[in-house]
């Protein structure tokens, strides 16, 4: 079984209940919503891996732009979970659709059970992929932003930096922040009144 926290949100109960127990069996906890306006207390509850999402929930509209709208709002989230849609309608517009928006997969109606299992283990497995490479990406433009910072920075700004760093690494204990900088206490007072800190 695997440790995942799987969310199904369709509005056809038989189909909710056909689902939850060919997941159940797989993954170690499968829930299950009516309707999707449960979704932002259901990401803000706890742990989701992946979310299965319906894409039309009202007999008016059936073109899966309900889906759609859900989809970019599970997006939208601080480390959004795996989504995959899944319609009646299969629809390949629609389903390319779902992708350029961040979907992970897209399944139609009837399913194939392993195909389906199948797709939401991928789902995960690529979402978690995809976090860790936009994580890297941040802390690689904070990294460049902050040598651009730097290079800008004058001999005078650099120094005073130093002294902040070391500061705030000593927890201001200014003894241990002159040795560190192999310094007197003096100078480094003399320094930070140059420099307009405070004593």
């Amino acid at each position: 079984m695997h440790n995942y926290h799987i969310v199904i949100i369709d509005d056809n109960k038989a189909v909710l209940q056909s689902l939850k127990l060919i997941l159940e069996g797989v993954f170690a906890q499968v829930t299950t919503h009516t309707y999707p306006n449960t979704l932002p207390t259901v990401l803000n509850g706890g742990k989701v891996d992946a979310v299965l999402l319906d894409m039309n929930f009202t007999s008016q509209r059936l073109d899966g732009e309900e889906g759609i709208t859900w989809l970019k709002y599970i997006k939208s989230q601080p480390n959004p979970p795996a989504v995959v849609l899944i319609t009646a309608f299969g629809d390949i517009n629609l389903a390319v659709n779902s992708l350029k928006e961040g979907a992970e997969d897209f399944i139609t109606k009837p399913w194939d059970n392993d195909e389906l299992i199948e797709k939401l283990l991928k789902a995960i497995e690529t979402c978690a992929e995809n976090r860790l490479k936009n994580q890297k990406m941040r802390e690689a433009d904070y990294l460049k932003d902050k040598e651009e910072m730097v290079r800008q920075m004058t001999l005078d700004e650099m120094e005073k930096q130093h002294i902040v760093d070391i500061m705030e690494e000593c927890e201001y204990n200014m003894k241990e922040v002159a040795v560190r900088l192999g310094i007197s206490r003096q100078t480094l007072y003399n320094k930070m009144k140059k420099y307009g800190m405070k004593i």
